[in-house]
C-alpha cells in the first residue's frame, strides 16, 4: 500500500534527517530524484546523493534537527515550511567549526508519485546560516567593531 504523500515527507524529516535512519531514503527516494538547491547550481540524484547530503550537514552541525512548521499538500505535490538548528561542531563548505548555534528557515517543493519522492526544490537561508556562523561579516558587525574601537 503506498503512504499519503504527507507521510512519506513527514518520515524523510524525522526518520532520516532527524533519527538518521539513511536506509529509509531509499525506500522514500526515487532512484532518478534530483534534489536541486535553489542557492547552488547543478542537482543531486538518487538517493545515495541525498544520503550524502544529509551526512554533509550532520557531520557539521551534529545536532541537526528538522523542524516541520507547516505543509501543503496539493495532488503530487507537498511543500514544507522548515527550520533547521544546530551547533556547528565540524567543518561545513571549508568552515571550521565555531560551536555556534543556528537557527535557518527553508522550504522545500517535493514531488512524488506511488509513495516515492521524485523531485524536490529546496530554498533555505544559506546566507543567515553563513552569517550565524561568521564565515560573513555584516556591515553592521563591521559598524560595531569600529565603534568599539573609537572610529
Amino acid at each position: 500500500m503506498t503512504l499519503p504523500n504527507k507521510t512519506v515527507v513527514r518520515r524523510l524529516y524525522q526518520e532520516v534527517w532527524n533519527e538518521r535512519k539513511l536506509d529509509v531514503a531509499d525506500e522514500l527516494i526515487s532512484p532518478s530524484h534530483a534534489l536541486v538547491d535553489a542557492n547552488a547550481s547543478g542537482a543531486q540524484t538518487g538517493p545515495e546523493a541525498y544520503k550524502a547530503q544529509v551526512m554533509r550537514l550532520v557531520s557539521a552541525f551534529p545536532d541537526l534537527k528538522f523542524r516541520v512548521q507547516d505543509m501543503i499538500c496539493d495532488k503530487d505535490k507537498v511543500v514544507a515550511a522548515w527550520t533547521i538548528s544546530g551547533t556547528h561542531k565540524g567543518e561545513y563548505n571549508g568552515i571550521t567549526a565555531t560551536n555556534k548555534k543556528v537557527l535557518v528557515e527553508g522550504i522545500t517543493i517535493h514531488q512524488i508519485a506511488d509513495g516515492k519522492i521524485l523531485d524536490s526544490l529546496v530554498s533555505w537561508d544559506t546566507l543567515g546560516l553563513l552569517k550565524k556562523i561568521g564565515a560573513i561579516v555584516t556591515v553592521q558587525r563591521v559598524a560595531a567593531a569600529g565603534k568599539a574601537r573609537g572610529e
